[in-house]
């Protein structure tokens, strides 16, 4: 597996990850984690759109994508891993991928959510899964974009939580 980035980002494929991320991690395939999208031909079309010219697009739910990993189907690919919540990512490393890091980028403010920074809004339920990502050894780091400081998530979570 040549995962060379993992996002937790709410627009999945947009400005952001297409102009700035893309680039900077020399990104080949985007595979975004989401099992309603799969059966959403719709919002399949607006992510490919979406895609840069440079780069693939796979839009995949957490088994197909983990097994597609796990049997190196991309070959040397530069993989980039985007998806709308934390839970995704957690399925997949359930399913035996290993990942090192996740960039928790933006995440929308809802009436249910708690604001952790101006671009992260977490769920109750979010909190818990990234407790767990944590435990499973997994580092999350809070990064808007490649030309701005990361931060250690879980620290800016526990503050905002505790």
């Amino acid at each position: 597996m040549n995962i060379v980035g993992s996002r937790i980002d709410g627009r999945l494929v947009h400005g952001q990850v297409a102009n700035l991320w893309t680039p900077k991690l020399q990104v080949d395939r985007i595979i975004v984690l989401d099992e309603e999208i799969v059966n959403d031909d719709i919002q399949k079309s607006g992510l490919r759109m979406a895609t840069p010219m440079t780069s693939r697009l796979s839009v995949l739910g957490y088994k197909t994508a983990a097994n597609h990993l796990l049997n190196n189907r991309y070959g040397n690919q530069r993989l980039l891993l985007v998806a709308k919540k934390p839970q995704e990512f957690l399925n997949l490393i359930n399913e035996g991928v290993k990942l090192d890091s996740i960039n928790v980028g933006t995440m929308s403010q809802t009436n249910t959510t708690q604001m952790i920074t101006k671009q992260i809004n977490v769920e109750k339920e979010d909190i818990d899964v990234f407790h767990q990502l944590k435990d499973k050894g997994v580092y999350l780091f809070a990064q808007v974009n490649p030309s701005v400081e990361a931060h250690d998530f879980m620290k800016l979570l526990d503050e905002k939580t505790k």
